[in-house]
């Protein structure tokens, strides 16, 4: 899955993309580079660096002159937005997948939306606070079986469900690192899952450096998420990234 941010303040790419071609040129670059999918988003969700919530209309007219001209590219594309009527928007107009960074449980109509249109969605999970006391495995699995009810509640099937462990969002770097290796506790839900730990925060605790040279340890934490059983990888170096994951399967297939 290859992240396409059209906002000003993102926290790896803010702003590199804002403008309807440059966007368009980077998504056609992605799937040049060997991406499945492209997951648009049109407000940023930084975690830790203060960003500002945006109404729907803003992350409308930003996904506007985007989202349907990447959409004719010819893969599917997934919309990453909190807020049922952004998401109702982009799957009329040809959006093949809902990326929820709240799980279904911040607007109590994205379920609905998901349910109606029976594409799947992407249940994130995330907290309001940081609290470096929980135990944050426990805490995802709570999490997930809150949100799993309100989908079933919804009538959404499992099969249209990927489970995301939210790296950097309501964690601390430790917990992060910790929700990354304990990966396989969420097979418990017979969900598919999907891991996006791409130029995160935790890399820089472990190795300093800034969004942008954080390549090495992002492939890393890739690499051990699928060997924990992340089906999907969601990442702003998809080359790169895609190599990685090749040669690795590559390898393993010589046990």
């Amino acid at each position: 899955m290859g992240i396409l941010n059209v906002t000003p303040d993102s926290f790896s790419d803010g702003g590199q993309f804002s403008a309807p071609e440059l966007a368009l040129a980077h998504a056609r670059r992605m799937i040049e580079e060997g991406a499945d999918l492209i997951d648009i988003g049109a407000e940023s969700t930084r975690p830790y660096a203060g960003a500002e919530p945006v109404s729907a209309e803003v992350e409308l007219a930003r996904l506007r002159p985007v989202l349907p001209e990447v959409v004719k590219l010819g893969i599917p594309v997934s919309i990453d937005s909190m807020k049922a009527q952004v998401a109702e928007w982009a799957v009329a107009n040809g959006a093949a997948l809902i990326n929820d960074v709240w799980g279904l449980q911040h607007d109590s109509g994205m379920a609905d939306i998901v349910a109606r249109s029976s594409v799947p969605v992407v249940v994130m999970h995330n907290r309001l606070a940081v609290d470096p006391a929980i135990d944050v495995v426990a805490d995802m699995l709570a999490f997930f079986a809150r949100s799993l009810e309100i989908a079933a509640q919804a009538g959404i099937p499992k099969a249209r469900i990927a489970l995301d462990p939210g790296i950097g969002f309501g964690k601390t770097p430790e917990q992060s690192m910790t929700a990354l290796a304990h990966l396989a506790a969420l097979k418990v839900f017979g969900c598919a899952i999907l891991v996006g730990a791409s130029r995160k925060r935790f890399i820089d605790t472990v190795t300093p450096s800034p969004p942008r040279q954080r390549l090495g340890g992002s492939i890393a934490a890739h690499l051990l998420a699928v060997q924990n059983g992340a089906h999907i990888i969601r990442t702003h170096d998809v080359a790169e990234t895609r190599q990685a994951l090749r040669v690795a399967a590559a390898i393993e297939d010589k046990r």
